[in-house]
């Protein structure tokens, strides 16, 4: 099966061989590295990827049986993923003869259990000997397939969470449990609903499946390149506007790349010639790519798998997510362009002729122009929250935006998805799934565990009381758990893993269930730029050869005034109103009060990382601007830390930041 790890956006010629081999690889340390697999087998590849996908559209339209549909996408995963990825690069681009045999056993485990039906399902406290024969066979299955996908880490962790499972009773308290036999927990973890075939692989094989298949789609018919375009034509078609480029196209690439590494290639291969030529260093432009990159897993309509599952684990409709991620990713977009605006200050870019060189080669259509032309691509994103505004769930929505985007493509020729183009479409949806798939039943493992040992309830007391009961150091507490599990694994291992562990002790303090849940999920993206995961800020660094790690620090200095905005959630009592929720009394009129003081904050925390603001800041004025900008951003602080000390901190911050900026009015150059 052909596979390009580049997005359909980056022509090879864009990149020289070294640049674009190492941007592949980096992509595969996040995607697995994939076979090519020749004639007949490619095909047949295809085919089962096809298949996949069509299985998964009839079952969004058609009512399928919970544990068949989970069952059933778990073994294509299977299947495709011995198919696939190889067990080692050595061995790729063919299909090994115990690549076979592990595609065999994943298809027998699949109609075991399958074939068993109900009956299965009411013997799992006291299971068959062959029950747990194929537990056992299934456990290591979805082991291997993981590690095949998304490597050793998450199998790993898996393992560990095992062997607590059997042998938590020899741990000494609070973390010890009564233990547990095989024929106790295997079937647990491989028969009932609360492991391997748990909530996320049901949102895995009701949802994400579904929104990866879209994405490919989109793909398919063009929409990535227009979006980028659009954007660049969009803020100037100017070499100073190459960062409101990256800020404005990584919004609209989230939804068809699905993937912050590649949105990060797509965008960096296009804005960093100009980048460079206007002035950016490696590193800085290199941290910005990477930040567009994470700003497209948190941006609606189509964010990132975990937001799917945080709509099952609270049981309320995706719509009901997008809602409340509307107003962060408004700010976390915000605060990048106050960077972007800074930067341009900064460095004091002007059109050199370089520069209008190379605006002359990358020239793009006027915004009309493309509108005129690609602007149907809009409505497939449109469409999927006016279906669900309509009524419709998330499930037939996104199935009917699909629809409407096949539809809408053979409005010109070019973006026509013709037989082979839909078919091509379908497999990639189904083969960019099977990395989420694995990750999903690979923390199911884990989830199991937690929930039948209850180190879950343990671990959220022995969080609150290693905080002393105090909600703010709770709540530092939990996104540095969030922050160290996602330097190990995905993001939406990272959310499925703390939601179960750490979140209940924001909840328990009183936060709400929601505020606590996107609290998780926006510290879990975190880890996006976080090394050693940090794949985004590592493919940008290869795109414009500046250093990783230097690179992932100015990725830092880019993305954490927008990540101090989630404290806000669960420590101030209105904090709520920035995830448009009202509680306590409050009205309309105090979010948008909100959201202003926000607005404001990160506004001054941007001017204090990059160290500008009307000029260059002295040490003094950036730490004024930091402290104005946290008490625009977070007035519960004082609160929290000095018992109330400080009245009205919001005014203070306000007075702070308009004083700074009258003395460096006064004091700029003439």
């Amino acid at each position: 099966m052909t596979r390009t790890a580049l997005p359909p956006e980056v022509p090879q010629a864009a990149l020289d061989d070294a640049v674009a081999a190492k941007v592949e690889a980096l992509i595969e340390q996040e995607e697995g590295a994939q076979n090519r697999l020749p004639g007949l087998l490619g095909h047949l590849a295809v085919g089962v990827a096809v298949l996949m996908s069509l299985f998964h559209l009839w079952a969004a339209w058609d009512i399928v049986q919970t544990t068949t549909l989970r069952y059933v996408h778990v073994g294509f995963a299977m299947v495709l993923g011995f198919a696939l990825f190889p067990a080692a690069r050595r061995f790729r681009h063919r299909l090994m003869p115990w690549d076979l045999l592990l595609l065999a056993a994943g298809i027998y485990c699949v109609w075991y259990l399958v074939n068993g039906g109900d009956e299965l399902q009411d013997r799992y406290i006291f299971p068959d000997p062959m029950d747990i024969v194929v537990g056992w066979m299934l456990i290591a299955l979805v082991l291997e397939v993981a590690r095949r996908a998304t490597g050793w880490v998450m199998p790993v962790v898996a393992l560990l969470f095992l062997l607590y499972g059997f042998f938590g009773n020899h741990l000494p308290p609070p973390w010890q449990h009564q233990g547990y036999d095989a024929e106790r927990l295997v079937p647990h973890l491989t028969i009932t609903l609360e492991g391997i075939f748990g909530t996320a692989v049901d949102v895995s094989a009701s949802l994400i499946v579904l929104f990866t298949i879209y994405g490919a789609i989109l793909q398919a018919s063009g929409a990535g390149k227009f979006f980028v375009d659009f954007s660049f034509a969009a803020t100037g078609g100017k070499p100073q506007s190459a960062g409101r480029t990256v800020v404005l196209s990584s919004f609209l690439l989230g939804g068809p790349s699905g993937s912050g590494v590649a949105t990060t290639v797509t965008l960096g291969t296009v804005a960093w010639p100009m980048m460079r030529k206007v002035g950016y260093r490696g590193d800085d432009a290199g941290g910005l790519l990477a930040a567009g990159g994470l700003g497209a897993i948190i941006s609606p309509p189509v964010m990132g798998a975990a937001a799917f599952l945080i709509a099952e684990y609270l049981k309320i409709g995706y719509l009901d997510v997008l809602v409340m991620a509307i107003v962060p990713t408004a700010l976390y977009y915000a605060s990048l362009l106050f960077m972007v605006e800074l930067d341009q200050r900064r460095i004091r870019a002007r059109a050199t002729p370089e520069a209008l060189d190379a605006l002359t080669r990358m020239q793009v259509d006027p915004v009309r122009v493309l509108l005129r032309r690609y602007g149907f691509h809009f409505t497939t994103l449109v469409a999927i929250i006016a279906f669900m505004v309509m009524g419709y769930s998330a499930t037939l929505s996104v199935l009917y935006a699909m629809v409407v985007a096949v539809v809408l493509s053979y409005l010109r020729r070019d973006t026509a998805l013709t037989p082979r183009r839909l078919v091509d479409a379908l497999a990639a949806g189904a083969v960019q799934s099977v990395g989420i798939a694995a990750t999903c039943a690979c923390a199911g493992i884990i989830v199991g565990v937690i929930t039948l040992t209850g180190l879950g309830l343990k671990f959220s007391d022995i969080a609150i009381q290693a905080a002393g009961g105090s909600l703010l150091v709770t709540a530092i507490y939990t996104a540095l758990i969030v922050w160290v599990v996602g330097l190990a694994v995905p993001v939406t291992a990272s959310y499925i893993i703390c939601a179960v562990v750490a979140a209940p002790a924001l909840t328990k303090l009183g936060v709400p269930d929601y505020a606590a849940h996107m609290f998780v999920f926006y510290y879990a993206v975190l880890s996006e730029v976080s090394p050693p995961t940090a794949l985004s800020p590592f493919a940008a660094s290869a795109i414009t050869g500046a250093g990783p790690y230097r690179t992932t620090l100015m990725a830092w200095k880019y993305t954490l005034p927008a990540f101090v905005l989630p404290f806000v959630f669960v420590t101030d009592p209105e904090g709520v109103g920035l995830l448009l929720q009202l509680r306590d009394g409050m009205t309309w009129l105090d979010v948008a009060w909100q959201v202003l003081l926000a607005t404001a904050g990160l506004a001054a925390l941007s001017a204090a990382c990059q160290g500008w603001l009307l000029r260059a800041l002295a040490g003094w004025e950036r730490v004024v601007l930091v402290l104005a900008g946290l008490l625009l951003v977070f007035p519960a602080l004082p609160e929290a830390l000095l018992a109330g000390l400080l009245p009205a901190p919001h005014w203070v911050g306000l007075v702070m930041m308009a004083g700074l900026l009258g003395w460096q009015w006064r004091a700029r150059p003439a």
